[in-house]
């Protein structure tokens, strides 16, 4: 990848008036006249943040006044990874933070769909039917630990329901109704839900997506389901509930009865939902986090690190699948504005979005690098052909954002707006590295490490990197990180996925360069999870659909980041004897993958190969694979002498060298 260097001029640098009215300025004045701490720059403010901790979360909690029934005994326990148990003592509710910004003013989130035409949702209306909805909840048996999922999209409705779950301390779990079948139930089914929220349906791109089969088959496969609320969206009110659908009601019917807003009080560390990431091997990873450590990692990241301040306008795209979802309601916490739209971003053309920014006088705009490549193969000129006046950050993840993607968005959305390219995980639902208004963007660069987050480069024996590529890791707990993996009671699958390469350091999976000017660049997955669009899934779910096949022996999928901001998915495949890898058996394996794991995971190439590498105890080679395609050569991404099958390493050598570049 390309980038700046040296003393190359920033693309932008924050004027003396943002920087002075910047929420994480007001945040270190407040650490001089109250704690008697001063810091000169942002950098001197993040090496404290990340060497006296807990000094750091403490003051977190106090200069955002975090209300609790019952006051922490101390900030951390004990400082270790795994297991470190933050503010002991302390209960509280999420959800009660969120409507402490409750007002007349402004609206709490304005609402667009390809069927929908934009409107406001007032904080009145979002409390009265967090109210009754919870309040059905609760008379449906519903208590605290108690697992409530959602086949949802992103609207208004999955946001009420959520509200209500962590108000009477359930824990939530979505997916978004794009996901197949089989991929839903894999996450869903781990945790034993007793109560389903879903839709009958979606449109996308213009298209009509009915889901009340797929909804009766969540139904039979989730024994568990005591409930299912069911919310007309494709086909409205005037359809009768299917008789194929067991104990259903309507969303209608939950909001019969009106209820005042009651929060159970629940311990810091109690699970608020449960995210999914994949590994490579085995069922999606179930990862837990709590209401604490994700309120106080939100009330940092959107105030200090986003800037979000009251009445800002902020926006994801993003579905219920992704953990921005849950990132874009935590706007709600600072007294942002949430932003939803739900449908494609190309339909009815290519400036779907940026209509969509001009007509909610949007503030900020978040996407993935995979969106921003598309408007730039798109040819469209965002800035000049909508009123873009109100915009002034823009927030990019998912995947590494190229340097042409930095150049584009300053060329044709606006030349004076801050971009925050961000890099986290799903893991702690927060981002390691990114942005900052107080620093200049450099091409390619994420202009800094997270507040709290102790990101380094390690080589592989662990030894701290400046200005080289090596393993993204963190070497100090933060409160949001995963309290446990679901059915983990050894807790065996969380060391293994983390902790296993460096004893007691986080080793997220990412190759990241931390340059000299304290910046950073994210390489792409040091791993095989495949992240296509900011969709992460895990190899294994995609070889169970592969290889149930009857025609498929065995198959590799590798995801590859190429510059420019693209990404190359192929599948490769081992045949049954005599059979022929034709088109009608690639469209069938496309629809099989479309059907069961998700549109973003059907593969760019199916190709025929005679054998899969693997490893002497069996496992795919599917990151020295990946390794290949990206260049490296064949002596330096594997040592043959590990394989059980050296011989089938040829074909990918000869395959890679055969890619132009």
């Amino acid at each position: 990848m390309v980038t700046s260097s040296g003393n190359v001029r920033p693309l932008w640098e924050p004027s003396e008036e943002l920087q002075q009215q910047a929420n994480v300025t007001q945040y270190m004045q407040w650490l001089a006249t109250e704690k008697g701490l001063h810091f000169h720059s942002r950098a001197e403010l993040w090496a404290w943040s990340v060497t006296k901790i807990e000094d750091f979360w403490a003051s977190i909690w106090e200069y955002f006044h975090i209300q609790a029934s019952h006051p922490y005994t101390a900030v951390l326990a004990e400082r270790k990874m795994p297991g470190a148990t933050w503010f002991p003592g302390a209960e509280l509710n999420f959800a009660e933070h969120i409507f402490r910004n409750a007002t007349t003013e402004r609206p709490a989130l304005l609402f667009r769909s390809e069927r929908h035409a934009l409107v406001e949702v007032s904080w009145e209306e979002l409390s009265q039917k967090v109210g009754a909805i919870a309040s059905a909840l609760r008379a449906a048996g519903i208590e605290r630990g108690d697992r409530v999922v959602a086949y949802m999209p992103n609207i208004p409705e999955t946001l009420i329901a959520f509200l209500a779950c962590a108000s009477i301390g359930a824990i939530w779990s979505s997916c978004s109704p794009d996901f197949g079948t089989s991929s839903v139930i894999d996450r869903f089914k781990q945790i034993e839900p007793k109560v389903l929220f879903a839709v009958d349906g979606y449109q996308y791109g213009g298209k009509t997506f009915d889901r009340r089969a797929i909804v009766a088959e969540l139904q039979q496969a989730l024994p568990t389901v005591q409930k299912t609320v069911l919310f007309p969206y494709l086909l409205g009110e005037v359809e009768p509930i299917p008789e194929s659908l067991q104990r259903t009601v309507t969303w209608s019917d939950m909001l019969k009865n009106p209820a005042s807003l009651r929060f159970e009080q629940v311990p810091f560390d109690h699970p608020l939902w449960v995210l999914y990431s994949s590994g490579t091997t085995g069922l999606p990873k179930a990862i837990v986090q709590g209401h604490g450590g994700i309120l106080i990692e939100h009330l940092k990241s959107l105030a200090l690190d986003f800037n979000i301040k009251p009445n800002d306008r902020f926006f994801w795209f993003t579905t219920t699948g992704w953990m921005m979802w849950n990132l874009l309601l935590s706007c709600l916490l600072v007294g942002g504005v949430m932003l939803l739209y739900d449908g494609s971003p190309a339909y009815p053309d290519s400036g779907a979005l940026w209509k969509f920014a001009q007509d909610t006088h949007m503030t900020f705009f978040g996407t993935s690098a995979a969106y921003i490549a598309t408007c730039m193969k798109a040819g469209i000129e965002p800035g000049s052909t909508y009123d873009l006046s109100a915009l002034r950050g823009l927030g990019s993840t998912g995947s590494p954002l190229p340097p042409e993607g930095f150049q584009w968005i300053y060329e044709h959305v606006r030349h004076d707006i801050w971009l925050a390219s961000v890099s986290g995980g799903t893991d702690v639902c927060a981002a390691f590295v990114g942005g900052c208004v107080l620093l200049p963007v450099h091409l390619g660069e994420l202009q800094c490490r997270a507040l709290g987050a102790k990101v380094d480069a390690f080589d592989e024996q662990g030894q701290p990197l400046i200005d080289e590529v090596g393993e993204l890791v963190i070497t100090e707990p933060m409160p949001s990180m995963p309290l446990f993996f679901w059915n983990d009671p050894n807790g065996e699958r969380y060391q293994e996925s983390y902790f296993n390469m460096y004893p007691g350091i986080w080793r997220h999976g990412d190759w990241i360069k931390i340059t000299p000017r304290g910046s950073a660049i994210i390489y792409g997955r040091s791993d095989s999870t495949i992240n296509r669009m900011g969709i992460r899934m895990g190899s294994s779910e995609i070889y169970r659909v592969v290889e149930g096949l009857p025609e498929v022996l065995d198959s590799l999928m590798v995801g590859v980041e190429q510059p420019g901001g693209k990404y190359y998915m192929p599948l490769f495949v081992v045949l049954r004897e005599n059979v022929q890898l034709d088109d009608e058996l690639k469209a069938k394996i496309k629809a099989r993958l479309r059907n069961n794991v998700s549109p973003h995971h059907v593969p760019d190439e199916i190709i025929a190969i005679p054998d899969v590498p693997r490893t002497l105890s069996g496992k795919k080679l599917e990151v020295p694979i990946k390794k290949l395609f990206m260049g490296v050569p064949v002596e330096k991404a594997v040592s043959r002498g590990a394989l059980g099958n050296p011989q089938s390493l040829q074909f990918f050598v000869e395959f890679v060298n055969k890619i132009p570049h």
